[in-house]
């Protein structure tokens, strides 16, 4: 799908920053502590410097979680896979660590980001920049011809980027057959992995995002799929994810990031809708793999991906020492599964880390990690929704200002869900314009994954409401 930008004029973003409540500037102790720990010496660890790791990321990032080299080895491949050591930054009870714990994530707003970690840190000593060596925690993953592993290693070490690549850049390079050593075996262990997740049930939807993004004296409307380069690259978190999962579990303590395995008639509805709009469900086929191959540019495609997303709800952390939880799996993955992969954006993983790096080497897992756990998933549950209540109040925001000067215009859109009446709330769905590139609500009797032309009735920048009516076929 190419992606589609819409100019809005300039947008005031700073009342959801007051709405919600966000963290301004950090306090000077945390700052204090900070800069003293980006300025000492690094630590003596295992050396890994010779190992020729790049990172992927959006063009503009600096906050750099992740580096990897991915190379072959006898009866199969090596996945190595550098994570930021954000916890050699971090110490315990002192004042960074609890106001990391009062931000819990790196939240983003299109006129800039509020960061988990100071920007000495996050954007700088901490961060897998390609400039110097770093301190990071390697995973080193061995997995045979066909995609499963065989051998899992976890050390902390020090490392040193290569280079600091972007997924248009490294899209474009694979698409042309020269993408750099490190990374030229991304698209074919990236489609091994996936086959693997349709293989076990994992349910991955390749939905268009909306983004917000500055654009001179105003601001872009953006809606993109996921390039190729960055659903491989996210295998190979997933891959980690797993294999940190595993690790926990077989040590008796850890905290997994769960989800319910979609119930049968959940499965079953959707089944109904694939044959309303036209999707093949072959016999036998999984959901997963229906999934993959739908696509989602269509309406009746986008349509289908919306009513797969109602399976994957109930997402938490689920935290355990001693026993196993009852329930270990993580519905969309298809398997046990782990946040390591993200330190300086997500405060979880570098206590999951910390877990995983113990058990590896036979120690005790350390008590500030320990008495951490039963916490986190309180803590991550409040930032995970104050997350989603940014994201979605920076496109409704952006939205309604796009659209305020054309109230009672009709566009065409495409029914992507729909509701029945409920008490006073009427009958309607969301619809998806192609022009400009919005998602909303219409009231009317929708005809779902159909084309229809829908009456722009709302857009109120104050209340963040758009809304349309169905003005017929």
């Amino acid at each position: 799908m190419p992606i589609k930008r819409v100019w809005a004029p300039q947008i005031d973003f700073s009342v959801l920053r007051r709405e919600l409540r966000l963290p301004g500037e950090f306090p000077e102790a945390a700052l204090s502590e900070a800069r003293a720990a980006a300025a000492e010496p690094l630590r003596p660890v295992v050396d890994r410097t010779d190992v020729p790791f790049v990172t992927i990321d959006p063009a503009g990032s600096r906050d750099l979680d992740q580096a990897m080299h991915l190379s072959r080895r006898d009866g199969g491949y090596r996945v190595r896979y550098a994570i930021a050591d954000v916890a050699s930054f971090v110490r315990p009870g002192g004042a960074l660590e609890a106001e990391t714990w009062v931000r819990g994530q790196t939240i983003y707003l299109p006129d800039g980001r509020i960061p988990l970690h100071p920007e000495v840190l996050g954007e700088g000593a901490a961060s897998l920049l390609a400039d110097g060596d770093r301190p990071a925690v390697v995973w080193t993953i061995d997995l045979d011809e066909e995609g499963a592993t065989t051998a899992v290693a976890v050390e902390r070490a020090l490392v040193r980027s290569r280079a600091k690549l972007d997924y248009d850049s490294v899209q474009g390079q694979v698409d042309a057959g020269t993408a750099p050593e490190p990374i030229a075996l991304l698209p074919e262990l990236g489609r091994l992995l996936a086959a693997r997740a349709a293989d076990r049930g994992a349910v991955n939807l390749p939905l268009p995002e909306q983004e917000v993004e500055r654009d001179g004296d105003g601001w872009r409307l953006v809606l993109r799929a996921p390039l190729p380069v960055e659903e491989h690259n996210a295998h190979i978190s997933l891959l980690t994810g797993m294999a940190a999962a595993e690790l926990m579990l077989r040590g008796g303590i850890g905290l997994l990031r769960t989800m319910p395995a979609a119930r049968p008639e959940g499965i079953e509805k959707l089944r109904a809708a694939a044959g309303s709009l036209g999707v093949a469900w072959p016999e036998g086929a999984s959901v997963g793999a229906v999934i993959a191959a739908v696509d989602p540019g269509t309406p009746r495609g986008a349509a289908f991906l919306d009513q797969a997303a109602e399976l994957l709800r109930g997402a938490a952390y689920t935290p355990f020492d001693g026993a196993a939880p009852a329930d270990t799996g993580h519905g969309g993955v298809g398997a046990p599964y782990a946040h390591v992969t993200a330190p300086l954006r997500r405060l979880a993983d570098r206590y999951a880390t910390e877990v995983c790096l113990a058990l590896a080497a036979g120690a005790e897992v350390p008590s500030w990690a320990r008495e951490a756990l039963p916490k986190l998933p309180k803590a991550m549950g409040d930032t995970d929704r104050l997350a989603g209540a940014a994201n979605r109040g920076a496109i409704d925001l952006a939205e309604a200002v796009l659209l305020r000067d054309r109230v009672g215009e009709t566009f065409e859109a495409g029914v992507v869900d729909r509701d029945e009446a409920r008490g006073s709330r009427p009958a309607g769905g969301t619809v998806a314009l192609d022009d400009p590139a919005v998602r909303a609500r219409c009231v009317g009797d929708l005809p779902l994954g159909e084309r229809i032309r829908a009456t722009l009735t709302v857009a109120d920048p104050v209340t963040r409401k758009v809304e349309f009516e169905h003005g017929g076929r």
